[in-house]
């Protein structure tokens, strides 16, 4: 009895002992049927991907896309020619497609002149610049001579003898190379611009031959009269007003009176000795 016990029990053990093995062997064999076909599938796709860019990458830099057209647009100042010889030196061989528009505009932006620009495509064989100009907005007297300056304390160049010039310059601008010295020039051009608007307005700026802002509290104007120079201080704001008080003030008197400061409550007159 216990011989056959042994015998029914040995039998089991082998049935689950085949039957793990056949599991074991149907999941090898439904893992080998999922990952071969994907296998191939992926390897597929790779291919046709690498073939695509492949192609892709051929058309894109053929002759079909050579920069034949440089549209330039915006400007007034700045010479034609040196925007497209800087777009030409960077799409010539890379072609319009493959162009690096960020690096063109970067280069066209290092130009004096220009302030900012826009850089886009026109396929299949055309490039766009849109250029915004730096305008000139004072004349700054230097020790290097006359310089054309914009809003930003840009230096533009030098006053041409043909330029349709301001009615008088500005002195007293800060030549360092730092962020203080930008923010007071540009604070002095603002002012210069003022001055001109307020000045035109009362048809007394034709009478200034220059304007001193070293300190911005306390700009000062030339005038003269009688041929001498006079100096007229003038209020941080309402410039026009001050300056044709101040001119009523010294009419003929540019002899005796040398300076007159309008930036206190009452004026005060500065006599030659």
């Amino acid at each position: 009895m216990t011989t056959q016990k042994r015998g029914t029990t040995r039998k089991t053990n082998q049935a689950k002992t085949s039957r793990r093995a056949a599991n074991r062997k149907k999941g090898s064999g439904a893992l080998t049927n999922f990952f071969v076909p994907l296998f191939f599938i992926v390897g597929i796709l790779f291919c046709l991907g690498f073939l695509s860019f492949m192609g892709f990458k051929t058309v894109t830099a053929s002759a079909f896309f050579d920069v034949k057209a440089i549209d330039v647009r915006g400007i007034s100042r700045i010479e034609k020619n040196e925007i497209e010889r800087i777009v030409r030196a960077q799409a010539e061989k890379s072609g319009v497609w493959n162009a690096n528009l960020g690096e063109i505009k970067t280069d066209v932006e290092k130009l004096t002149l220009v302030k900012s620009a826009v850089v886009s495509r026109i396929l299949p064989d055309g490039l766009r610049v849109s250029v915004t100009e730096r305008m000139p907005r004072a004349i700054v007297k230097m020790d290097a001579g006359d310089f054309w300056v914009d809003e930003d304390a840009v230096i533009l160049g030098v006053v041409g003898k043909d330029d349709a010039v301001l009615p008088f310059v500005l002195r007293g601008w800060d030549m360092a190379k730092n962020e203080k010295a930008t923010k007071e020039n540009q604070e002095r051009v603002k002012i210069y611009m003022k001055m001109i608007e307020e000045w035109k307005e009362f048809d007394i700026a034709k009478r200034i031959t220059a304007v001193d802002l070293t300190d911005l509290r306390t700009p000062q104007a030339f005038v003269p009269d009688s041929g001498e120079q006079v100096t007229i201080v003038l209020p941080k704001g309402n410039f026009g007003k001050s300056l044709k008080s101040g001119l009523e003030r010294i009419a003929g008197r540019g002899k005796e009176v040398a300076s007159i400061d309008m930036s206190g409550t009452q004026p005060f007159l500065g006599f030659r000795k």
